[in-house]
């Protein structure tokens, strides 16, 4: 294994693995490393990392937890100056906890490597495509979307951070009945700036911004088509309407700070003969395919599914599910090894169906995962509000972004598991303070720089010699310590199990610990060699606080 150059693991996650394995291979326990699951503990006191391959193995062997536990530790083989202390807990829980040595030699490294610090190699450059957002572009984003895009950016960070070479997708349905219906709407808004009196479509879309849309149509190519046969002229207004909310939406995203790698057409999948023809006919071709009722419907049932789905409506159409699957089919064609979806609170029920269309197509049964992304509540001094400036019907990622900010708002999207509904707090949002979490933890960044400037006054610069973080033994130093050199098993476990709002967290939790720290211990002093190595610490500080902010997507300021 590699090692740094105090002779400690690059990484403790796999360090301990290693030496859990061997323990419990000599326990006659067969249990590869990469399976055994660490986590950190919730209560400090407990440890730094925590195991609980005792408890999941001991039923099948009949042994008693605590017992098989002990029996584990016996046989662990770490060194003491990486592991200070290791420990049987509650009902067979193995704790451990790192060693000031390390703790000290970790704190050096984390300013030698910077950014590179939490840099893992645990995707082994394995392709991989994160699609989020992907909302109809037939309004402007609204707040799930907002909330879906910080999720999927993170995510994708976090993942590029751990090794994988990820790459995001935008899937634009721009094909449909809802095209058709937006072109009808967005022409009678171009005849009621015409001045016509016309009622609205009763299934069109009614918001004001088709208005905007309608306006930015030039009188000459509107007029033109509305002098086209009616089909013609829905699909004209469509087509335009369709690239202003195309562009819309890619501007609401650039001023949110997500960007996608590319973005996908539905209408690509459409073209005769093509991709959804194809799809349809693979599926056929494996048995899994029949008629009923003038449809064509999907065996899904045999893969887990509540009921068959139709793929081509009685009156020959696609479903978009069938267009969803062809689109599945061209993700498995580009070769990525695994695909990681993102999905609306309102499409829950389609996972089970492309999951099973993906395998009959070729992918393998894991391939393909959905993460859901649930609703956001805006509350603002504790009651539920709307905060859009067109008439109250949208609560649009644009207003928002012009409310709160964008660091705020991802940080808040980002505070709660994706699956459970989330209520945005606009009031604590809008406060420049530390009750505001995300003011909290970007104050400690600028706070440090402001350590940093002070110090180079003073004459106490970035030592060469590195050894004096051996002097850092205070307790508030000794957590600030363990809590920056869990950073890289946070970065894996988090790209193993998708759940970002580990970052905000665990970012609350440094900052509070730096704060902490930088009141009780005075980091420029007369003693030289402690101040070096207190800016040492302070400095650490700042570079695992900047990447876990930029994983994030939230800013570092300097200053505030």
């Amino acid at each position: 294994m590699a090692s740094s150059d105090a002779g400690f693991p690059v990484s403790a996650r796999s360090e301990v693995r290693r030496a859990l394995s061997a323990a419990l291979a000599a326990a006659g326990v067969d249990a590869p490393a990469g399976k055994i699951q660490l986590e950190r503990p919730g209560d400090p006191s407990h440890g730094d990392l925590s195991a609980n391959i005792a408890l999941t193995t001991a039923k099948e062997l009949g042994r008693r937890p605590r017992e098989l536990a002990a029996e584990i530790v016996a046989a662990l083989d770490l060194d003491e100056r990486f592991m200070e202390k290791i420990e049987v807990a509650g009902p067979g829980f193995i704790n451990f906890t790192f060693a000031g040595e390390y703790l000290a030699a970790q704190t050096a490294r984390i300013v030698e490597l910077g950014s590179r610090y939490g840099d893992s190699d645990l995707g082994g450059g394995r392709k991989l495509q994160v699609e989020f957002v992907s909302a109809n572009p037939t309004g402007p984003l609204v707040i799930v979307s907002a909330r879906s895009a910080a999720v999927g950016s993170a995510i994708a960070a976090v993942l590029r951070k751990a090794g994988y070479d990820v790459e995001t997708e935008y899937y634009l349905n721009d094909a449909g009945s809802q095209v058709d219906k937006l072109g009808r709407s967005t022409m009678v808004r171009f005849r009621q700036r015409l001045g016509e009196d016309l009622p609205f479509p009763e299934d069109g879309y009614p918001g004001e911004y088709l208005v905007d849309v309608a306006g930015r149509i030039s009188e000459v190519n509107g007029r033109s088509w509305l002098k086209l046969p009616e089909a013609d002229a829905v699909r004209a207004f469509g087509d335009a309407a369709l690239e202003h909310m195309i562009a819309w939406i890619k501007a609401d995203l650039e001023r949110f700070g997500v960007r996608f790698d590319r973005f996908f057409r539905e209408s690509d999948l459409h073209v005769p003969g093509g991709p959804i023809e194809q799809t349809l006919s693979q599926l056929d071709e494996r048995g899994t395919v029949y008629e009923k009722d003038g449809a064509r419907w999907f065996r899904s049932t045999d893969y887990g599914d509540e009921k068959d789905r139709v793929l081509v409506r009685s009156d020959g159409s696609p479903t978009y599910f069938l267009a969803d699957a062809a689109y599945h089919r061209d993700k498995l064609s580009r070769g990525y090894g695994r695909v990681i979806d993102i999905f609306g609170p309102d499409h829950h029920g389609h996972i089970a169906r492309l999951k099973a269309a993906s395998v009959v197509l070729g992918a393998a049964p894991d391939w393909l995962e959905v993460l859901t992304v649930q609703w956001v509540r805006l509350i603002e001094d504790g009651r539920q509000v709307k905060m859009s400036k067109r008439g109250g019907e949208f609560e649009t990622l644009a207003d928002l972004v012009e409310d709160v900010g964008a660091d705020a708002s991802k940080f808040f999207f980002l505070m709660r598991r994706t699956e459970a509904h989330l209520d945005f707090n606009l009031t604590l949002a809008r406060t420049q303070g530390d009750e505001n979490p995300v003011y909290y933890v970007q104050y400690a960044h600028a706070r440090i720089c402001s350590v940093v400037s002070f110090a180079r006054e003073e004459g106490v610069a970035f030592p060469d010699d590195t050894s004096c973080v051996g002097l850092l033994r205070e307790p508030e130093e000794i957590a600030l310590m363990r809590e920056l050199v869990i950073f890289p098993q946070l970065i894996e476990s988090i790209a193993e199990t998708c759940e970002p709002h580990r970052l905000t967290a665990y970012g609350q939790q440094l900052a509070a610990a730096f704060h902490k720290f930088y009141h009780v211990c005075r980091i420029v002093s007369n003693d030289r060699r402690l101040s070096e190595a207190r800016l040492l610490l302070a400095e650490a500080t700042r570079t695992v606080l900047t990447e876990t902010l930029r994983l994030l997507g939230v800013s570092a300021p300097e200053r505030m």
